[in-house]
């Protein structure tokens, strides 16, 4: 019976049936926010998300049966385990927060499908990297955000009359969305030099700060990829003693059953 369970939830078949279920469960939820479509066929909605509820809840049960223990020293197991509890808490009146959280299956994707995980892996590889840049481009903002409420305050209130509007238009500046017809020009027509302040600005946030954290990640993702090309013959041969290990386990089973 074990080992029925355990080939059942190492299989291929099974992980992608388990695929199947959460890109459909993302299409109905998605449908679900449709209120012409609800009206017609929210029934069928609520009865496929209790079928879908159920078949999480067996499979997380599987894989606790067959993993004991060690399901819950592995943190995408958890993961999974935090999401499926979720889902089965009442989502009546009064708990619209959990019925808004069981979006949250989806992010399941990043669990069994071992190159989302990788990806995932690389991202939080990185963050040291990327908090010490990311603490360098607060600086700057702060430094700017100061200066143009000194600077622009008084003739445009409405971008830089505070410091946390400054914050904000400084931000919208970085991403270059409306930033010269619809902030930078207007603002020359009252302080014609006003050029040297955005200018320098947008070249050290935007094209250098910006690209520097573009550049870790890509970075990590290049490692990642050197990662999967390079064979280890360690994990070679792990691989093949896992697979002996079960051989002999199964020898072991059917000579018990038969001498019994």
């Amino acid at each position: 019976m074990f080992s029925k369970i355990e080939q059942l939830v190492e299989s291929k078949n099974f992980q992608n049936f388990i695929i199947f279920i959460i890109i459909l469960n993302g299409i109905t939820m998605g449908l679900e926010t449709s209120k012409e479509f609800m009206a017609g066929f929210g029934a069928f909605i609520h009865a496929f998300d209790k079928i879908v509820i159920t078949i999480f809840t067996v499979e997380i049960l599987m894989r606790i049966y067959v993993h004991r223990v060690s399901f819950f020293k592995d943190p995408w197991s958890l993961f999974d385990f935090f999401i499926v509890a979720i889902s089965l808490f009442p989502t009546g009146e009064g708990f619209e927060i959990l019925r808004i959280l069981r979006v949250l299956r989806l992010f399941r994707l990043i669990t069994v499908v071992p190159q989302m995980r990788k990806i995932i892996l690389a991202l939080v590889s990185v963050i040291p990297g990327m908090a010490s840049i990311a603490g360098l481009l607060s600086l700057f903002f702060y430094i700017f955000a100061i200066m143009s409420t000194q600077l622009f305050g008084e003739s445009f209130p409405q971008w830089f009359g505070t410091l946390g509007e400054s914050f904000y238009t400084l931000f919208q500046i970085m991403t270059l969305e409306s930033w010269s017809m619809g902030i930078v020009r207007p603002i020359m027509e009252v302080h014609p030099s006003a050029w040297l302040f955005f200018v320098p600005f947008i070249f050290i946030v935007t094209f250098i700060m910006i690209n520097l954290i573009v550049a870790i990640v890509v970075d990590a993702m290049n490692d990642l990829k050197g990662d999967e090309t390079d064979v280890n013959p360690v994990d070679v041969q792990l691989a093949q003693l896992k697979e002996e290990v079960k051989e002999l386990k199964e020898l072991i089973r059917n000579t018990y059953k038969r001498d019994a």
